[in-house]
């Protein structure tokens, strides 16, 4: 199983799409590693350098629709390779949200004022988040407050997470 515990960065605004989170002339790569490098280069958002930005963080907290655009599996794969195996968004197209959890990630979807309130109480601070899968609820602590948020995810998608992705999934059942 993936760690799904770190540091968090947050990203400001709705519809994030899967060129933003890699751009599409990095798709001939064939080994995840390679895309590292280029995850959320093309995101324009005041203030987001991904070459720093990105650096040591283990969580994403976004607003709406997070993932639209191409059914391509890169996406997941790219925040993977950087770290990032937990995406926290209203919402998430619906092809990005299974390749997720297909890869053994984690995405959650929140209300939007839950995630209104996460943004005022600690974006813009250093964040950090940890995760109870069991009991379906994370922890942020930052800027002398914290927060727990109760998270629901389907049982399928939880055996998918906890196996560490669909193919050993599978491997352990077939």
């Amino acid at each position: 199983m993936k760690n799904f515990n770190g540091k968090i960065l947050f990203l400001d605004r709705s519809d994030i799409n899967t060129d933003e989170i890699i751009p599409a002339k990095y798709l001939t790569e064939s080994q995840k590693a390679a895309l590292k490098p280029y995850c959320l280069e093309d995101l324009i958002l005041d203030g987001f350098d991904s070459k720093k930005d990105l650096e040591d963080k283990s969580v994403i907290i976004t607003r709406a629709n997070f993932g639209c655009g191409s059914s391509r599996e890169h996406a997941p794969w790219a925040l993977e390779c950087n770290g990032i195996n937990l995406v926290i968004a209203e919402n998430f197209a619906r092809i990005f949200r299974q390749n997720m959890f297909n890869c053994g990630m984690l995405a959650i979807s929140l209300a939007p004022e839950v995630i209104d309130g996460l943004f005022k109480d600690f974006a813009g601070n250093e964040a950090s988040l940890e995760v109870d899968l069991d009991a379906k609820k994370f922890t942020v602590t930052g800027s002398g407050k914290t927060a727990t948020v109760d998270f629901t995810v389907g049982d399928f998608d939880l055996d998918l997470v906890k196996a560490g992705g669909w193919v050993s999934y599978a491997d352990s059942r077939y």
